[in-house]
C-alpha cells in the first residue's frame, strides 16, 4: 500500500464510528434532541429541505438539459449585434436557463467563447439564477400571502442585471477578464453529458441546500430573538444584515426563497434583498467567477454587483411591497 493511502480514512469505518459513539452517548444526545431549541432546529430544518428539494431536483433536471442539448451558438444568433441592445435580451433570456447560479457560470463562459459580448453574457449570468420559471415559482410558494415578491424579485434582479452588464460595458476593461478554456460536458456523448452535468449540479446545490437550511434552522433556534429584532427594526440596517447574510450562507437560488420565508421577523424588504443578493453575489459565486474569469475580474465585479443589488432590491421594495 502506497505511503499516501495509509493517511486516508476508510468511509465504512467512519460510519462505524460515528455508530458506535451515537450509541454509547444515545442518553446525553437523546436529552439534548428533547430540549426545545433542538426541538426547534429540526423542525425549521426539516421544512426547508422538504419544501425546496422537489425545485431543486426539477432546476438541476431542466439546467442539465439545457446545458448540454442546447447549442451555445443558439444564444449568439438570438442577441442583438449591439451590446446595448444585447444585454436587457440576454438578461431577459435568463429565464430560460432554469437552474442555479452554479449552472449560470459555465453557461456565461461559454457564451464568451462563442463570441457572445462579455457584457450581455455577464447580465445573463446574473439574472439566470433569479429570473428563471423555478425559481420564480419556488419564491410564489415560499410566499403564498405575498405574491408581489415574485415580481419585486424579478424586477430587482433584471434591473442589477441589465445595470452590471451597461457598466461593464462602459468601464470593463479586456484584460479583466479572462475567458474560460476548460472543455464543457458537451464534449461527451449526450447521455453522459447529460447525467455528468446533473451529478455536479445534485452535489453542489444539495450541499449548499443542506448548509443553507441548517444555517436559517440554527439562527431561528438559538439566536436571541432580540438581536434580530435590534437589526429587523432598523429599515436600513435590516436591509445590509440579510444581504450580508446571503452572501455569507451561499444558498441554492431554488431554495434560498425558502430560508427568507423563515426570517419572518425581517421586513419584505430586507428578505427581497436576500433573494436578490444571494444568486448574485455569494461566497461560492465568487469562487466560480474567479476560477471561471479571473481574480482580477471578480474582485471588481462582485462589489460593484452587491452595491447594485442593495440598491436595487431598496428601491423596489419601497415601491412594490
Amino acid at each position: 500500500m502506497p505511503p499516501g493511502d495509509s493517511r486516508r480514512l476508510d468511509p465504512a469505518l467512519l460510519f462505524t464510528l460515528v455508530l458506535l459513539a451515537a450509541v454509547m452517548f444515545q442518553d446525553p444526545v437523546r436529552g439534548a434532541l428533547a430540549s426545545p431549541a433542538a426541538q426547534s432546529w429540526m423542525t425549521v430544518f426539516v421544512a426547508v429541505v422538504v419544501q425546496a428539494l422537489p425545485f431543486l431536483v426539477l432546476g438541476v433536471l431542466l439546467s442539465a438539459a439545457i446545458a448540454v442539448f442546447v447549442p451555445p451558438s443558439f444564444f449568439v444568433r438570438a442577441l442583438p449585434r449591439r451590446p446595448a441592445l444585447a444585454v436587457p435580451v440576454a438578461g431577459a433570456a435568463g429565464a430560460v436557463l432554469p437552474g442555479c447560479e452554479c449552472a449560470s457560470v459555465p453557461v456565461a463562459g461559454a457564451l464568451v467563447r462563442r463570441g457572445v459580448a462579455p457584457a450581455a453574457a455577464l447580465a445573463f449570468l446574473l439574472s439566470a439564477p433569479a429570473v428563471n420559471p423555478v425559481v420564480l415559482t419556488a419564491t410564489s410558494v415560499a410566499f403564498p400571502d405575498r405574491p408581489g415578491m415574485v415580481l419585486a424579485r424579478f424586477v430587482a434582479s433584471l434591473l442589477t442585471a441589465c445595470a452590471m452588464g451597461w457598466l461593464w460595458q462602459c468601464l470593463g476593461r479586456a484584460d479583466r477578464l479572462r475567458p474560460p478554456s476548460r472543455p464543457s460536458y458537451g464534449a461527451r456523448g449526450g447521455g453522459a453529458a447529460f447525467w455528468g452535468s446533473v451529478r455536479h449540479d445534485v452535489t453542489h446545490a444539495g450541499g449548499f441546500l443542506v448548509v443553507g437550511a441548517t444555517a436559517a434552522a440554527t439562527l431561528k433556534a438559538l439566536v436571541p430573538a432580540r438581536w434580530l429584532s435590534a437589526a429587523a427594526d432598523h429599515p436600513v440596517l435590516s436591509v445590509l444584515v440579510l444581504a450580508a447574510l446571503a452572501v455569507v450562507l451561499s444558498i441554492c437560488s431554488e431554495a434560498d426563497a425558502f430560508v427568507a420565508a423563515s426570517l419572518t421577523q425581517f421586513s419584505p424588504t430586507a428578505r427581497l434583498a436576500f433573494l436578490v443578493v444571494g444568486p448574485m453575489v455569494d461566497l461560492k459565486l465568487f469562487a466560480l467567477q474567479a476560477g471561471t474569469f479571473g481574480r482580477a475580474f471578480a474582485l471588481r465585479f462582485a462589489p460593484a454587483t452587491l452595491a447594485l443589488a442593495v440598491l436595487f432590491s431598496a428601491l423596489t421594495g419601497a415601491v412594490l411591497l
